[in-house]
C-alpha cells in the first residue's frame, strides 16, 4: 500500500474505532488526527496551528452569543407564550394542536437556532397536551421531532454558523436569509400533513381565544419575537453584521426576561450561563479538532478523490445532486450534525460546486439533509429527546412517522431541484 492509502486508512480507521469503543467525538477526532500526522512526519505543533486558527474567526463570535440568548429566552418562559400564540392562530382548525405545534416550532426556531433545543422546550409542554387531547404518544412526538427541523433553517441557526466555517467563511447574511422560505415550505408542507392526518383520524379541534384574550397572548409573544427583528431585521437594514446582531439580542433577552416577563433571576441567569460555557467547550473542541482532521483529509487528497469518484459515475447535474443528496442522508443517520457539517462540508462542496451549485444553495440542501438524520435512527438525537419526553420507544414511533419523512423528502427534492427556493429573497432583496 501507498503512504497516501496508509494514512487514509489510519485516519479514517481510527476515527471510526474510537467512536466504536465510545471516546467522545473531540477526543477521537484529535487523537486520529495526531497519529496520522505522526505517521505522514507531520510537525505536530503545524496540527497545533490548524485547531488554534480555526478559532480566530470574527463569525465564530456569533455561536456563544445566539446559543446564550437561545438558553435564556428558552428557560425564561418564552416558549410557553409562543406556544399560546400559536394556538391563537391556528387552534381552532381540526387538529389544531398538531398545527401549532409545527408554528410554535418555526417561533421558537428562529430564536434558539436549534432543533434538539426546540424539541427539548416545546415537547415538554407540547407532547402531555396533545396525548391529554387524544393525539397518540407516536403522533405526538413525530410533529414535535419533524417540525423541530425548522429551527435549522430558519435564522439564527448554529449549524448555518459551523457551515459558513467550514466552506472557508461564507457571507452569514446570505445563509440566513436563504433559510428562510425553505424553512417556512418545510413548516407548510407539515401543517397539510398533520392536517390531511386530523380529517383522516378525526382528531380534535383546539382551543378557541376571544379577541381580548387572543390579542393579550398575541402581546406576550410579540415581546420575545421581536429578538428575530433585531437580528434579521439590524443585518438587513445594514445596522449590524449577523455576530453583532447576536449580541444585540442577547442584551435584548436578558432585559426581556429579567425586567419584563421577570420569569428569571440572577441566580437562574448565571446557572444558564454555566450551562452555556460547558456547551461552548464541548463545541469549540469539536471545531479546533475537526479543522485538524478536515486538513488531514484534504492533505490525503480525499475531497478530490471522492469527487473523481463521484463525477466518474454520471456527469449528469441531476444524478450528482442524488448521489449527494443520499450521501448526506446516509452519513446523517450515523453521525451528529454538527460535526458532519465541519468533516464534510470541505469534502463535497467543490463537488457541487463544480456542476454549477451556489454554496448558499448547497448550505441549505445539507442543513435539510442533516436536519432529517437528527430524526432517524440510530443516532438522530431530536428522536431520542421526543420519545424520551413522550415515553415511548423510538421503534414504536418509526411506523407513524413514516408520512413525515416522506414529506420531508419531497420538500428536500423541492429544494435541491429549485434553487430559486433558497436562492430567490436573497436575490429579490439584494
Amino acid at each position: 500500500m501507498s503512504e497516501q492509502a496508509i494514512g487514509i486508512s489510519l485516519l479514517l480507521g481510527s476515527f471510526l474505532g474510537l467512536l466504536f469503543i465510545r471516546i467522545p467525538i473531540a477526543l477521537a477526532l484529535g487523537l486520529s488526527s495526531v497519529l496520522t500526522a505522526v505517521y505522514l512526519g507531520m510537525p505536530l505543533m503545524m496540527i497545533g496551528q490548524k485547531m488554534a486558527n480555526s478559532m480566530f474567526s470574527f463569525t465564530f463570535l456569533a455561536v456563544p452569543f445566539f446559543i446564550l440568548m437561545g438558553n435564556l429566552m428558552t428557560e425564561g418562559g418564552i416558549a410557553d407564550r409562543l406556544i399560546r400564540f400559536a394556538d391563537v392562530l391556528v387552534g381552532r382548525v381540526r387538529g389544531g394542536l398538531a398545527q401549532g405545534n409545527v408554528v410554535a416550532s418555526a417561533l421558537i426556531g428562529g430564536i434558539s437556532g436549534s432543533a434538539v433545543a426546540d424539541v427539548a422546550s416545546i415537547g415538554s409542554f407540547m407532547i402531555p397536551a396533545m396525548r391529554q387531547r387524544g393525539y397518540t404518544s407516536e403522533y405526538a412526538v413525530a410533529v414535535t421531532v419533524t417540525s423541530a427541523v425548522q429551527g435549522i433553517l430558519i435564522p439564527p441557526s448554529q449549524n448555518m454558523i459551523y457551515y459558513a466555517l467550514a466552506a472557508g467563511g461564507l457571507p452569514l447574511t446570505s445563509l440566513f436569509i436563504a433559510g428562510y422560505v425553505p424553512g417556512i415550505l418545510l413548516g407548510v408542507a407539515l401543517m397539510g400533513l398533520c392536517w390531511w392526518m386530523a380529517v383522516r383520524h378525526n382528531h380534535p379541534r383546539g382551543e378557541s381565544y376571544d379577541l381580548r384574550s387572543g390579542l393579550a397572548v398575541m402581546a406576550q409573544a410579540s415581546i420575545g419575537l421581536f429578538t428575530m427583528v433585531i437580528i434579521i431585521g439590524g443585518i438587513l437594514a445594514g445596522i449590524f453584521t449577523a455576530t453583532e446582531s447576536a449580541a444585540v439580542a442577547l442584551v435584548y433577552a436578558l432585559f426581556v426576561t429579567l425586567f419584563v416577563y421577570r420569569s428569571m433571576n440572577a441566580q437562574q441567569v448565571r446557572r444558564v450561563i454555566s450551562g452555556t460555557l460547558k456547551s461552548l467547550s464541548v463545541v469549540s473542541a469539536i471545531i479546533m479538532t475537526s479543522s485538524a482532521f478536515g486538513f488531514l483529509l484534504s492533505y490525503l487528497q480525499v475531497p478530490a478523490m471522492l469527487s473523481d469518484g463521484i463525477l466518474g459515475i454520471s456527469s449528469n447535474p441531476i444524478i450528482i445532486l442524488l448521489l449527494l443528496n443520499l450521501l448526506l442522508l446516509a452519513l446523517g443517520l450515523i453521525m451528529d450534525m454538527g460535526v458532519l457539517i465541519l468533516i464534510v462540508t470541505p469534502i463535497l462542496l467543490p463537488i457541487a460546486t463544480s456542476i454549477g451549485v451556489d454554496p448558499i444553495h448547497f448550505g441549505i440542501i445539507m442543513m435539510l439533509n442533516l436536519g432529517i438524520g437528527l430524526c432517524t435512527p440510530p443516532v438522530g438525537l431530536s428522536l431520542m429527546v421526543g420519545c424520551g419526553i413522550g415515553r415511548v420507544s423510538i421503534e414504536r414511533t418509526i411506523g407513524t412517522m413514516i408520512p413525515f419523512y416522506l414529506v420531508m423528502i419531497a420538500v428536500l427534492m423541492l429544494v435541491t431541484f429549485v434553487p430559486s427556493i433558497s436562492l430567490g429573497l436573497g436575490n429579490l432583496l439584494k
